[in-house]
């Protein structure tokens, strides 16, 4: 108030300053900040300044500490805006920002709270902002907050002096941990576009964030020559990653053979990350010799093989069956003094599983344990250092000698959940074994994850206990570990398996009701789980499993349902020896999709056949049109059987046409099949009723609910104006004749 009097009153700025005690003031600014009276501080801050009085020079220690306390509160509030204000003042006045907080706490709460701007604001009043843009985009990136990084990168850019590549390889590579690959691609480009040469560094991450798309990150490399950037080790070890991923030899030999030849030029050196690559990818190919070749060339090269190496040198083997080569280097990366970790001895039980030595695997799992330096005494410790410094060899521990083991060195060996999980695929059939290793990773503790309840649901059910493996299959949901695709399968596999039809499609649609998407393995378990179809019941299972797995995108095995719902229909006729061969599926199309003959009997099943008998053949083949009908009489039969009296003629639709034209050659074959079906094979009266409709085109279409692609038959791609007769080509099967038919087998099978 006295500052604001004075402000008015016209007295020089000089006079009042002369006039005041730094002290006093410092007094009654630490009041506000003792009150939490920021405003006020803020206020009298501004005048003070106004009268060529440096706020800065007023405090001293004390009032500094409550100043920071004052900051620090509201940080702790999360008042984030407020204090962001709060700290642009100060920072005019010449504060030093970073010494009132951390800046990483500022930067924390901002993420927290979703206030990009904010965060580059605050980051604006610190000396080396350029780092805190990058910190508060990478924080951001952390949360997989993109959109809140994008925001702060863009802010960020607006209050950078120049082109900051630090900023842009921080933003691409968040977008690479966000999976927004093509937004990375964009930030490049968009660089590019501004006539700005990145550096390498910034080539790297956006090759080392698209590594996944071999083409686009070779496309990058080409055009390093363009831009005058000159690629580093970096580089070419991304480039055999890319190739790893990719799965292609040939290009990271290709590239192997380049760095070499750099190497021998003295331009580049190669480091373990390019041998480890190039291993891996030689490992994934199965080609261990040539892994083992570039082993050599490391060791040449006085480069020493990590673990990462070793255990790619040991998988090449493993993943070529060659067990006893995966162990002799597993022991000379012992003697080399480099320490394996979990993955690396993983590998080697997995091998000895693939290979079928499962006892194998299980005294190399105890030798471990018993070799865990962890578990051993301190003195042992240091007699077994002792004994290994001075080349004593002999030190072998007992354990080792027993299992025929040649270890010389103890282990920091912690299993881990994959370590049990490959375990008990080695357990086969023995369901108490593998028990007894899902109790032992809980001592351990370890959560078994859903691999280790598929593979036990796996066990039980190989042994035929069907009850067993269901009731695991809810003890894993009790236990808070939902069932994936993976354990639905397993458990539809095993009661397929058994005959255990009924649950099998139980599973499937519980697996719907929880939403889990069924995947190829589980749809053909369920198609190919009969090998006869014995009532319409069961062919609608099947073929709801059909629709779903096609809506899904799988490709379906057609051929193989098609033979199975042919053989039920051809049930139809029973103690008939009449040649059927003529109506063999050989006799279909091979190149047309048999997909349409399975809608069109799914189409009939799903309806309810008892109220309308209505039979709908257009566009099938005499075979397919066949089989459409033998469904059909089948259901029929089937609801006859059960009490249901036939009240109606059926009807069966053949085509559509102008009355002034000679019926299609196809039409003609599907009518005369079916009328000899009907007559001669059954005994059934066929009539011939062809219904001549007067209708314009939309008309007759919207009545028959066919689709628009039939207006072919019409003989026009537009819908006519003008009405012209059309004749619906029609069988019709008497129910006379179907009551006697159906009484008839009914008899015989009395």
């Amino acid at each position: 108030m006295v500052v604001e009097t004075v402000a008015d009153s016209g007295v020089e700025a000089s006079q009042f300053k002369s006039a005041l005690r730094a002290d006093f003031v410092e007094k009654g600014l630490s009041g506000f900040l003792r009150d939490g009276k920021v405003e006020s501080f803020v206020n009298v801050l501004n005048k003070l300044d106004e009268f060529g009085f440096p706020p800065l020079e007023i405090f001293t220690g004390s009032a500094m500490d409550l100043l920071r306390k004052e900051c620090r509160g509201i940080l702790k509030c999360r008042e984030v805006d407020e204090l962001v204000e709060l700290v642009e003042v100060l920072a005019g006045f010449g504060f030093s920002i970073k010494e009132l907080m951390k800046p990483s706490d500022v930067i924390k709460v901002c993420v927290q709270k979703r206030k990009p701007k904010m965060a580059i604001r605050y980051a604006c009043t610190l000396p080396h902002a350029h780092m805190v843009f990058c910190d508060t985009i990478y924080e951001f990136g952390k949360k997989g907050d993109l959109e809140s990084a994008l925001t702060a990168f863009e802010f960020a850019k607006k209050n950078s002096n120049s082109i900051n590549m630090y900023l842009y390889r921080t933003i691409i590579d968040i977008c690479g941990r966000c999976h927004a690959y093509q937004k990375s691609r964009q930030i490049y480009e968009d660089l590019l576009s501004q006539k700005v040469t990145p550096n390498v560094y910034v080539v790297n991450s956006i090759m080392n964030v698209n590594a996944h798309d071999l083409s686009y990150t070779f496309n990058v490399y080409r055009n390093l020559q363009n831009l005058g950037v000159e690629p580093d080790m970096a580089s070419y070890n991304i480039l055999l990653k890319a190739c790893c991923l990719a799965g292609r030899v040939d290009w990271a030999q290709d590239i192997y053979k380049e760095v070499q030849h750099l190497e021998s030029t003295g331009l580049l050196k190669l480091d373990v990350f390019t041998y480890s690559t190039i291993v891996k990818v030689l490992a994934d190919a199965k080609l261990w010799q040539m892994a083992l070749k570039v082993k050599d060339d490391m060791l040449s090269a006085g480069v020493t093989p990590n673990t990462v190496t070793w255990s790619s040198l040991i998988s090449a083997c493993a993943n070529a069956g060659l067990v006893e080569k995966a162990i002799q280097l597993f022991e000379e990366m012992l003697l080399d003094g480099c320490e394996p970790n979990s993955q690396c001895c993983n590998i080697l039980l997995h091998a000895c599983v693939e290979a079928s030595q499962y006892d194998r695997a299980f005294r190399l799992f105890e030798s471990w344990k018993r070799n865990r330096v962890q578990d051993m005494p301190e003195d042992d410790k240091e007699n077994r250092a002792s004994n290994a410094s001075s080349g004593i060899t002999t030190a072998r521990s007992r354990s080792s000698q027993l299992y025929g083991l040649n270890f010389a060195k103890e282990l920091s060996f912690m299993p881990t959940v994959a370590t049990y999980n490959i375990l008990m695929k080695a357990c086969g059939s023995d369901y108490y074994h593998a028990k007894a290793l899902m109790d032992e990773m809980n001592t351990m503790g370890l959560s078994p994850n859903q691999i280790t309840w598929s593979i036990l649901i796996d066990i039980c059910g190989s042994s035929g206990n069907i009850e067993g493996a269901l009731k695991i299959l809810r003890t894993m949901r009790e236990a808070g570990i939902e069932p994936d695709v993976v354990a639905y399968t397993i458990v539809i596999k095993v009661c397929v398996e058994n005959k255990y039809m009924k649950q099998a499609f139980s599973l499937f649609a519980e697996m719907k009701r929880y939403q889990i998407q069924p995947n190829l393995v589980t749809y053909n378990t369920l198609l190919r789980a009969r090998s006869r179809y014995g009532s319409s019941l069961e062919v609608k299972q099947c073929l709801v499993v059909y629709q779903d797995m096609r809506r899904a995108g799988y490709r379906s095995n057609d051929f193989y349902l098609k033979q199975l719902i042919e053989e039920w229909c051809e049930g139809v006729i029973q103690c008939d020896n009449q040649n059927q061969e003529e109506f063999s599926s050989s006799m279909t199309d091979t190149e047309r999709p048999q997909s349409l003959l399975l809608e069109k009997v799914a189409e009939h099943l799903q309806k309810n056949i008892a109220e309308s008998l209505t039979i709908d053949l257009q566009g099938l083949t005499k075979v397919e049109a066949r089989i459409v009908v033998l469904a059909v009489l089948q259901v029929v039969k089937e609801k006859y059987s059960r009490g249901h009296i036939i009240s109606d003629d059926m009807l069966i639709t053949l085509g559509i046409g102008k009355v002034d034209t000679i019926p299609d050659e196809l039409e003609l074959g599907v009518k005369d099949a079916i009328t000899k079906l009907l007559q001669d094979e059954l005994g059934l009266e066929v009539l011939s009723k062809g219904l001549e409709i007067a209708s314009n085109t939309q008309m007759y279409l919207e009545s028959t609910n066919h689709s628009t692609s039939n207006s072919e038959y019409l003989g026009s791609n537009e819908l006519p104006t003008e009405r012209r007769p059309v004749v619906m080509q029609r069988l019709m099967v008497t129910r006379k004749s179907l009551r006697q038919w159906l009484y008839k087998r009914s008899s015989l099978r009395r």
